[in-house]
């Protein structure tokens, strides 16, 4: 699948927050294998388990968690295919770690149908530098536990997180907590 031309990505403003925003947009993840820490040690095992969003779910990020990285000063980037949102990035517009170094990269998804095609690439670095220019000095991410989530952010040069959010770690128990140096 060839991406069109007329792809964009673009700052989230109050004003996009439609309740149907996310209409066309297609969390399904079919996992077969995720990591999972034990004894201070990920081990990659046989997980199964399915990821996708209800319109309730839906309708939640978009007035619930776009509405308040917005509001608070986050950042959220969009991918538009027409006027269709396909893509999303969060950087949330909160300081924390030992020496406020981290923001945190609460959201990076890419609709099902729009996945390998180097959007969630895109988005990234669009946020690593969005990131440095609130003179960030690590993202942080608390990501999906799933092999291909993982290989994902892995590539990108993420790590284990020096320091944990232990209120984001507590949140998604299962989630990695990662970190990217900028």
């Amino acid at each position: 699948m060839t991406l069109k031309n007329n792809l964009t990505i673009r700052e989230l403003t109050l004003d996009d927050l439609a309740y149907d925003l996310l209409k066309h947009f297609n969390r399904f993840q079919e996992v077969k294998r995720a990591w999972r820490k034990e004894n201070d040690q990920y081990i990659l095992k046989d997980i199964c388990f399915t990821e996708h969003w209800d319109e309730n779910e839906k309708l939640h990020i978009v007035k619930d968690v776009f509405y308040d990285c917005i509001k608070n000063g986050g950042t959220i980037l969009g991918g538009f295919d027409d006027n269709k949102l396909i893509a999303f990035a969060c950087i949330v517009n909160e300081f924390f770690g030992s020496y406020n170094q981290y923001l945190q990269l609460s959201k990076l998804h890419v609709s099902n149908e729009y996945r390998n095609y180097g959007l969630g690439k895109k988005l990234f670095v669009l946020c690593c530098e969005i990131a440095k220019e609130k003179d960030a000095k690590k993202l942080y991410i608390s990501a999906n536990s799933s092999e291909e989530t993982q290989a994902f952010y892995v590539k990108r040069g993420c790590v284990e997180a020096a320091e944990i959010n232990k209120e984001l770690a507590d949140k998604e128990p299962y989630d990695c907590q990662m970190e990217y140096v900028l």
